[in-house]
């Protein structure tokens, strides 16, 4: 009996000093940052070996898992350069009539109420061809992207079309399709109208070097392939995590008070939500601890890069590196995070 417990600590100390490496390694070690998809694989596979999860049907699924994702990456890649000059002089058309902080609130607000409805997948890939075509100077650019994919995170969830967090939950609580919507919509649609405010201030005109003087680099066939195994091996990575540290889930989060839950859901910052939703959700839960559990989750997953499929997109689209991205990201959704305490414990 001693040994077990023994045993035990030392699973769950395994599993402490794995996630420590994955929030510390990508800010610290720069060859790290710039291979983080193998990081992440290794991290994942270290996980399941600690916590003996390793199976057949394990590995089947992570190899799945990421087919339908990577694959909508390499065929909307391959769309997007087969009518790149169709769609670059549309984006420039309409950047020339329109008004800069007007054009920032539109692609934050469209993008993520569309999300939704043409997933959060085409709605990321979509968001990259925009920036690109824009032109924005480097921090623009940057937090651009950072605010949309909130603002798409958040969307997304409305319906099962847009992301597996939503699917699963739909499939676990057994509701009708529009129940997110219904349920969630009058919080995340003013939430995605509020970002779409705080791009079109927080990000100046003035910063923007919106002229088209920089000469595109064109991105070759290979190039669009590699970025779709790189998602395929990242998804590959957090499915292997998300299994890996099922066991401190169980054994530390579950059961917790739905304002302790919102906070420590901040783990789908680096982890799969949709894995988290899958062990977290019960049908025997009232609407505000879903509701607490949920939205943890959706705004914690813009806050790094492996917190959501569009982050993992655009960061990888664009180089957007780990601290650049947490530059904004973890400032952002910790004010969200507050405000959202607040309305669903206080105010709701």
């Amino acid at each position: 009996m001693k040994w077990l417990l023994v045993a035990e600590n030392l699973m769950f100390g395994g599993l402490g000093f794995v996630i420590l490496l994955v929030l510390v390694l990508p800010f610290t070690i720069k060859k790290v940052e710039q291979n983080l998809e193998p990081f992440l694989f290794v991290m994942g596979l270290l996980s399941v070996l600690i916590s003996q999860q390793l199976s057949t049907e394990l590995v089947m699924k992570a190899l799945e898992e990421p087919i339908m994702i990577s694959g909508a990456v390499l065929i909307f890649g391959i769309l997007f350069k087969v009518f790149k000059k169709k769609i670059n002089l549309a984006i420039k058309s309409i950047q020339q009539r329109m008004p800069a902080r007007v054009l920032f609130f539109l692609i934050v607000v469209i993008l993520g109420l569309m999300s939704s409805m043409i997933t959060a997948i085409i709605a990321a890939l979509f968001l990259v061809e925009v920036v690109n075509v824009l032109k924005l100077e480097r921090k623009s650019e940057v937090f651009l992207v950072i605010i949309s994919c909130f603002a798409i995170g958040l969307g997304a969830a409305l319906t099962p079309v847009g992301e597996p967090l939503a699917t699963i939950v739909i499939s676990k609580l057994n509701v009708d399709f529009w129940y997110l919507a219904r349920n969630f919509g009058p919080l995340i649609i003013p939430a995605i109208i509020a970002l779409g405010l705080f791009a079109a201030f927080f990000i100046k005109s003035s910063q923007a070097t919106v002229g088209l003087e920089a000469a595109e680099k064109e991105e070759s066939y290979k190039e669009v392939i590699i970025r779709a195994l790189k998602i395929y091996l990242f998804v590959m990575a957090l499915t292997f995590l998300g299994t890996g540290l099922k066991p401190i889930i169980d054994r530390f989060i579950l059961g917790l008070p739905s304002q302790i839950l919102y906070w420590i859901n901040m783990i789908s910052a680096i982890l799969d939500n949709a894995t988290l939703a899958a062990a977290e959700i019960s049908d025997e839960m009232a609407l505000d601890q879903i509701m607490a559990i949920l939205m943890g989750f959706l705004i914690s997953g813009g806050m790094l890069i492996p917190g959501n499929i569009p982050n993992i997109i655009a960061a990888s689209k664009l180089n957007i590196q780990s601290k650049e991205w947490a530059r904004l990201g973890v400032p952002l959704g910790l004010v969200i995070m507050l405000l959202f305490y607040l309305i669903i414990f206080h105010l709701i």
